[in-house]
């Protein structure tokens, strides 16, 4: 299988979420670069799609915005590999089935192992229904990389952490992404009763928007998973600011998560 496991073995990780060609295709790529440099190995990458499941309002703006400047998967692949041509970073991607079925299953998991891709997080494709896709991953070295939430049932999980490669993705809430100003009382045990059942790393996502947020689930988690919030920052910022900001807030991030 791929690195990612790997790359928990030494620290805890802050794992940065973007949107792929927002604001633009460049644009993007800097950021990704930003990130890989203040540390963090592990990249999320959303591929923009019209009709998300789990995305709230900040990124599907970003969404939105980046199919609208005419971003498709072939664009995002690209950029990834320009990036993972300059640095050691393994990128994962967030993308919705829809565009790997109708991209085609095998050639989905080609191409994204071809660019550098180290793992892969679909959203809406259920346990039950990840065989085929399972397979292709694996055999194009990619983890399939699972969700889990606060209302999967024990059998669930159980079937969950049989499958799971290179990070188990553990959903802070019920509900959609977006910055949180506080996190949910359950979360302590609920990632310990996840990691009393794997040896997989446990990384945190949905809702975390602070340094002090991250700090503190950095303390039962593996690794700590920011999205919303950076895209706020840029949303934010003035576009000859908005690089130096989002550098300024993922080194407040990066040193809560590194401290634990």
């Amino acid at each position: 299988m791929s690195d990612i496991k790997d790359r928990f073995l030494s620290k805890k990780l802050l794992i940065p979420y973007i949107m792929g060609g927002w604001p633009d295709i460049p644009t993007s790529a800097a950021i990704f670069k930003i990130f890989a440099k203040l540390g963090c190995p592990i990249i999320e990458i959303g591929i923009p799609y019209s009709d998300p499941l789990a995305d709230g309002p900040t990124i599907q703006r970003a969404a939105e915005a980046s199919l609208a400047r005419g971003t498709t998967t072939d664009k995002v692949f690209s950029m990834i590999a320009g990036v993972t041509a300059e640095v050691d970073v393994s990128p994962v991607l967030m993308v919705y089935y829809n565009l790997v079925y109708r991209y085609g299953i095998k050639r989905f998991a080609q191409k994204a192992s071809e660019v550098g891709v180290k793992g892969v997080i679909i959203p809406d494709l259920t346990i039950e229904e990840s065989d085929e896709w399972h397979q292709a991953a694996t055999d194009c070295d990619i983890d399939p990389i699972f969700l889990v939430a606060p209302t999967s049932s024990e059998e669930r999980l159980e079937k969950i952490t049989k499958k799971a490669a290179g990070f188990i993705y553990a959903v802070s809430l019920t509900g959609v992404t977006g910055a949180r100003t506080k996190l949910p009382e359950h979360l302590t045990e609920f990632v310990k009763n996840i990691k009393s059942k794997t040896d997989v790393p446990v990384a945190v996502g949905f809702g975390i928007s602070q340094p002090a947020q991250a700090e503190e689930v950095a303390n039962y988690a593996d690794g700590v998973i920011v999205g919303s919030a950076i895209i706020d920052v840029i949303e934010n910022s003035k576009p000859e600011e908005a690089m130096e900001k989002v550098r300024g807030f993922g080194e407040k991030l990066v040193s809560a998560v590194n401290n634990k």
